[in-house]
């Protein structure tokens, strides 16, 4: 038996940070990005990881959700020892007044940062859940990756605000639903802490004109505080294996 990891946005980053610390013989890994990374396909041939890469686009988060419950339909349960999905994607629209923001790039960050990751669990605990009835004991997880930005308001982040605070608050109310279930699926909502990405290179090059708190970012990068996206996995990660994972459904990996 294999414990299965699904994963979105394991291209570079955080995510792909993640992926790779996730890659063992005992682990079985589905990974959702724009593109395939052909480095991380070699690590897992190298490490007899079961590794299989997705190129789909989140923004379609209707197909990408029936593509992943056709493909866990297909499972024969009894291979799988625990089921997590993680859902790590997101994506920062044009930086300033949600006037001055694009309505695609509006659209896509909703799509991607909170219609995507709902529609994902949908079907993971759709499918997982059938497992469940039919007999199957094995734990399951439901990861979403937030942002204290979903906590704490910024100017010219409106998009980005928005959809890390519902993806809290989607965490909050499925939680609840899964509470009342047998053998429910446990749900956290995380923040990862500052960490040094391309959405931080985004952030330093808004417009001071639009962005009043681009300062603050550029003070993150001076002063040296930015988490490495491999020790960002390796917190998220461990968060994951907590005894008590899901007893608090919103979360920052700054307060263990």
């Amino acid at each position: 038996m294999q414990h299965l990891f699904i994963l979105t946005g394991t291209s570079r980053g955080m995510g792909l940070a993640m992926a790779r610390q996730l890659l063992s013989p005992k682990h079985r890994l589905l990974c959702l990005s724009r593109q395939r990374n052909e480095a991380l396909q070699s690590e897992a041939d190298t490490q007899s990881c079961g590794l299989e890469q997705w190129s789909q686009d989140l923004a379609d988060a209707g197909t990408a959700a029936a593509r992943l419950q056709q493909w866990l339909q297909q499972l024969e349960s009894s291979t799988v020892a625990s089921a997590t999905l993680i859902n790590n994607a997101g994506v920062i629209p044009a930086i300033g007044p949600v006037d001055r923001c694009p309505p695609d790039q509006l659209s896509l960050a909703l799509r991607v940062g909170l219609e995507a990751p709902m529609q994902l669990t949908a079907a993971f605990l759709r499918v997982t859940g059938q497992w469940v009835d039919a007999g199957w004991r094995g734990p399951r997880k439901v990861l979403n990756i937030s942002s204290g930005l979903g906590r704490h308001a910024m100017a010219a982040q409106a998009p980005y605000c928005a959809a890390k605070a519902g993806l809290d608050h989607f965490t909050r109310c499925s939680a609840l639903d899964e509470a009342q279930r047998p053998h429910g699926a446990r749900l956290v909502s995380l923040a990862p802490g500052v960490i040094d990405t391309d959405m931080q290179v985004q952030l330093r090059a808004g417009d001071p004109a639009l962005f009043p708190d681009r300062q603050r970012f550029l003070d993150l990068q001076s002063q040296g505080v930015l988490t490495s996206p491999e020790a960002a996995a390796a917190r998220v990660l461990a968060w994951l294996d907590r005894a008590d994972f899901g007893h608090t459904p919103v979360a920052d990996v700054r307060d263990s």
